[in-house]
């Protein structure tokens, strides 16, 4: 039997380097959001490829989890978080020095090829480096690190952009200074995959029989959800800047935080709650927030924006996390990569096909008309999800 590639135990250190490692790689992954209407003013094009950005960064997402789900179970972790990082940084790079529009869509591919990676092995390696007394903490820490992290990205790009004169490349050099230092780190954390490079192969998307009830009534949740989290990161910075003539990065980004900041604050403050009444919540919660979007929409209010974007972000998160448990608890250990694969292939594609039908729509109507058509589609999809709640545990 070939030695373990880490027999260390896992220390409060290793537990800071691994959550550290995954929040930075997640910070990148958002940093362009607050920046697009400066992109759109330095190169002219429009919304309808900013969207597309969006989208192609999905695809690199859908992509690293299909070629590298399970991949970091055959090699270890390290060898595949490493791959992620330099990923990540060849992302900010590539962002850093862009003078042409091609290169931003090589960076996006990048940055979701990093994502990918992280989003299948990220979670379960800082659950790894947990000592035991740690344990209860380290899934709160994980979704911070995940979906925080995701917040932390809009924020930090947006102010070191209006702080800086450099707008479209400081937010880049920082971020990759902050990737070098996880580089460092990730020599701090535990790795208990013992090699095996027999157990290399695609992890292709699939749902178990014994899951199918579950994924499915966990699906509309997972659609509904990530349409929401897409549309505010594409469509909502525009809507910011041609109808609210809100032009600053920094204020943009707090928008789109008070999503994801909002997001991962519920999961981790009501995730003791039964499975039941979360996506009962949820469910409410998100069309509450569509509601508000469309009056802030035609009220032109950034105010009622914001708490749009706070009702909806908790009301993804309670939705996507509880399916996700659901799912787990569900199906065969043996067959759990392949159904979270699936899960999460679905949720990436929920990102980039509304945002596109969002922004293909306000080209052609208005930024207005569509945000009202999108809300009310999807807060009607929500309350109609409800119906699968005696799915759930309750």
């Amino acid at each position: 039997m070939p030695a373990r590639s880490d027999a260390r135990p896992a220390t409060g250190w290793s537990l800071v380097a691994a959550t550290y490692v995954f929040a930075v790689v997640m910070i990148g992954t958002t940093m362009p959001t607050p920046l697009y209407p400066t992109y759109e003013a330095r190169f002219g094009f429009g919304g309808t490829v900013t969207t597309v950005l969006f989208a192609v960064y999905a695809g690199g997402v859908i992509l690293a989890l299909v070629l590298g789900g399970r991949l970091s179970d055959a090699v270890g972790r390290r060898p595949v978080l490493l791959v992620g990082i330099a990923c990540s940084l060849a992302s900010a790079v590539v962002f850093a020095v862009g003078t042409a529009e091609w290169m931003l869509f090589v960076a996006r591919v990048l940055s979701g090829l990093s994502a990918g990676v992280f989003t299948a092995t990220g979670t379960v390696t800082v659950l790894e480096n947990a000592p035991e007394r740690r344990r209860s903490i380290a899934s709160a820490l994980a979704t911070a690190a995940n979906i925080g992290g995701l917040g932390l990205g809009m924020l930090l790009a947006g102010s070191v952009a209006t702080l800086t004169p450099w707008p479209l490349h400081a937010p880049y050099v920082v971020h990759a200074v902050l990737l070098v230092v996880a580089g460092i780190a990730l020599l701090a954390v535990r790795d208990v995959v013992t090699p095996d490079r027999s157990r290399v192969r695609l992890q292709f998307p699939g749902i178990p029989p014994e899951s199918r009830g579950v994924f499915a009534a966990s699906s509309t949740g997972a659609v509904v959800g990530f349409a929401v989290c897409g549309l505010f990161s594409s469509v909502a910075p525009n809507f910011m800047g041609q109808v609210l003539g809100v032009h600053s990065p920094v204020v943009v980004g707090v928008v789109v935080f008070a999503l994801f900041g909002a997001s991962a604050t519920a999961q981790i403050a009501l995730r003791g709650l039964a499975d039941r009444t979360l996506v009962v919540t949820g469910s409410i919660a998100l069309a509450a927030g569509m509601g508000v979007l469309a009056w802030s929409l035609l009220a032109t209010s950034m105010a009622l924006l914001v708490v749009s974007s706070v009702l909806a972000g908790v009301g993804q998160g309670l939705l996507f996390t509880t399916g996700l448990r659901a799912i787990t608890a569900a199906t065969e250990p043996s067959r759990r990569t392949e159904a979270t694969t699936s899960y999460f292939v679905l949720a990436y594609l929920s990102i980039s096909i509304p945002a596109i039908s969002a922004g293909l729509l306000a080209a052609g109507i208005g930024l207005v008309p569509a945000g009202v058509v999108f809300a009310a589609v999807v807060a009607v999809v929500s309350l109609i999800g409800l119906t699968t709640a005696r799915r759930f545990t309750a």
